[in-house]
């Protein structure tokens, strides 16, 4: 009997997929723009429930104290209906194009990409959870940049393996993400020391790292980035995605970081780290309501300054 229990999870598992496709080729075939209100709609008037909206007041009571309690509310709505938006524009990721208007996306900044193209030099690119962030990679493959990234599996096949094939479509055959953990890590290396370029979300909470101020709070933040720019002498470029519209966006693309470098490592890394959760921030007080406060990014005690 012992092989019933694996064999029943292989089965929910097939259902699971099936369900999960269906729902998908409907998706794509209401158009982009039903799909994004739709899943805004719905997942505005779910997650407003849920107890990470709790999470989400608590967060931004802390970090903007200065907002009253129904502009936090609306932030949060802002967050929850992003986010359903970004869940349900997955099926439409591969035929989001460079346009003028309508479903699509444009970019400003370019100039700083053409710019690393022309010295053909590589990069470290970061960004945050906001807008659309799933549109970074592939926008990067459609300018011919060859920026891989990094993706935390889901504990759930189905959703795991439709993911993964929505995500490649949309980044081609040049396009590259890696899993999180200690095998990810090296073929990312490998990938950079072959001459390839780098992207990373660096807003998500961590149990390591170092102690950096991030709104008002210390933060526990990757060095992974600052030490890889001081090992390889690589410029960091923030970039980031606004949401025009269901299914339109902006790719907005900084000039390399200003951080100080002064051969000192250990002060170098945490001065990269310092700026890139100053632009972080940045970005964040500017558009709230399109930055996902929904996860506990900060410890629930101060935490020490940590060593490199």
């Amino acid at each position: 009997m012992a092989f019933i229990v694996p064999a029943l999870r292989r089965l929910s598992h097939h259902m699971q997929s099936a369900a999960l496709w269906s729902v998908i080729g409907i998706l794509r075939g209401v158009g982009p723009e039903r799909a994004s209100n739709a899943g805004g709609w719905l997942m505005r008037r779910v997650g407003m429930k849920l107890p990470a909206t709790r999470v989400a007041d608590q967060n931004l009571q802390r970090a903007l104290p200065e907002l009253a309690a129904d502009a936090r509310q609306q932030i949060i709505q802002d967050v929850w209906t992003n986010l359903g938006r970004n869940v349900t524009e997955l099926p439409h990721l591969a035929s989001f194009t460079r346009s003028e208007v309508g479903p699509g996306w444009e970019i400003e900044g370019e100039e700083h990409i053409a710019a690393l193209q022309a010295q053909g030099r590589q990069a470290l690119f970061f960004s945050g959870h906001l807008g659309n962030w799933e549109l970074i990679l592939p926008i990067a493959a459609s300018l011919g940049v060859p920026v891989a990234g990094f993706y935390r599996a889901s504990s759930n096949p189905a959703i795991e393996g439709a993911t993964q094939k929505m995500r490649q479509k949309a980044l081609g055959s040049t396009g590259t993400m890696f899993p999180k953990g200690p095998k990810g890590a090296r073929q990312a290396l490998t990938h950079l020391q072959n001459g390839g370029s780098l992207g990373f979300l660096v807003d998500q909470k961590m149990n390591d790292g170092l102690a950096i101020p991030f709104l008002g709070r210390e933060a526990m933040t990757a060095p992974a980035v600052a030490q890889l720019a001081l090992r390889f002498n690589l410029p960091i470029i923030p970039v980031y995605i606004v949401r025009l519209g269901e299914g339109r966006f902006r790719m907005v693309c900084e000039a390399p970081l200003q951080a100080e470098r002064t051969g000192d490592r250990h002060a170098d890394i945490r001065s990269i780290c310092v700026a890139m959760n100053e632009t972080l921030e940045r970005w964040i007080r500017d558009r709230p309501g399109a930055w996902l406060w929904l996860h506990r990014r900060w410890p629930k005690e101060p935490v020490a300054l940590s060593a490199v």
